[in-house]
């Protein structure tokens, strides 16, 4: 991989298998390597949207009706 200058910073193209999700992402280095990864998700429904279903079933809960309650 090249590394090339964009004006003041330096650049390196990303082959597309190496492609990121997302519009932003996260840049760090730990000792000599640099990490770039997708930025979490900003809201609540789009990290919805990535989980997968639960299989699991859910025993039934036992929801009593509240008694009736005077103010």
């Amino acid at each position: 991989m090249k590394l090339f200058r964009n004006g003041r910073n330096q650049a390196v193209r990303i082959p597309r298998e190496f492609e990121l999700t997302g519009e932003d992402a996260i840049m760090r280095k730990e000792g000599d390597r640099l990490i770039i990864e997708p930025a979490p998700s900003k809201s609540l429904l789009a990290l919805l949207a990535t989980l997968s279903p639960i299989e699991e079933e859910f025993p039934p809960i036992a929801d009593p009706h509240p008694e009736n309650v005077q103010i």
